[in-house]
């Protein structure tokens, strides 16, 4: 097997949402693999603060401010970077949000900026890159999706209706635009220590794991959170010619969560 079509040497790849997190530890990856790398995010202080991140790592990444909600601000940026990096070849639909709600306590405006930011957004991304993804024959689209799109749980109904939304939207990206050489798939993470979940894994004061720590580690058979550097490598191989021929598919990063039932009690 040739190694080389790991490589992302000479492919732009637009990674949303990307100052910190899942988003910025796959740029990395990607940059390290030879990709160009830019990113965008809701205002000004995230961008800075990402592009002084990817510049202590020795990443000449480009930054933009942009609502990924709003379809005409997409078109004019991707318009930008192509007029300033060149077409894109990789799109990682990644900036997301959840709210931690009870449905019945939950607003059907709540309900909707979820779906407009996890839903809405991947799809008006897709759109806005997938005419010069045709006109140069290839591309790739990674949608971040969740275990959540295939199972519920207590408060995150928005979310849950969203990231499964996204499975579906990817695979109808890959039904129809397949024939062009384009190749939608989705990551699906499990559960990852980041600082947002910090929380969830702080000792309690008689020094015991947290609830929700013990949960998760109890139904994941790997027995450990997940890490931002464990999506690396699926990340890189489905923006990579490695992966020409897989389309439509969810790749579930979640240390195998999904597979098991859990312990007897």
């Amino acid at each position: 097997m040739d190694m080389n079509a790991f490589s992302l040497k000479g492919k732009i790849a637009w990674i949303t949402g990307a100052s910190y997190g899942i988003g910025f530890a796959i740029a990395e990856a990607y940059a390290a693999a030879g990709a160009t790398i830019v990113f965008n995010d809701i205002n000004q202080e995230l961008v800075d603060k990402g592009l002084k991140a990817y510049a202590e790592k020795g990443i000449d990444a480009k930054g933009y401010v942009c609502d990924v909600t709003n379809e005409e601000a997409v078109q004019a940026l991707v318009k930008q970077i192509e007029a300033e990096v060149g077409v894109i070849d990789i799109l990682v639909n990644n900036a997301g949000i959840i709210r931690r709600i009870p449905m019945i306590e939950m607003s059907a405006a709540e309900f909707r900026k979820v779906i407009d930011v996890d839903l809405n957004a991947p799809f008006i991304c897709a759109k806005a890159v997938i005419p010069s993804m045709i006109q140069k024959g290839h591309g790739k689209i990674i949608n971040i999706c969740s275990m959540m799109s295939e199972l519920g749980r207590e408060t995150v109904s928005a979310y849950a209706a969203a990231k499964g939304g996204l499975k579906m939207l990817t695979r109808n990206i890959c039904s129809e635009y397949g024939e062009h050489n384009i190749q939608c798939n989705g990551i699906g993470p499990g559960y990852i220590a980041t600082p947002q979940t910090a929380p969830l894994r702080e000792k309690q004061p008689d020094g015991s794991r947290h609830p929700f720590d013990q949960f998760i580690i109890a139904k994941t058979p790997a027995a450990r959170w997940g890490t931002p550097e464990d999506l690396q490598g699926p990340a890189v191989f489905l923006a990579s010619d490695a992966s020409n021929f897989v389309n439509g598919h969810i790749l579930y990063v979640d240390g195998g969560i999904l597979a098991y039932i859990g312990k007897q009690p």
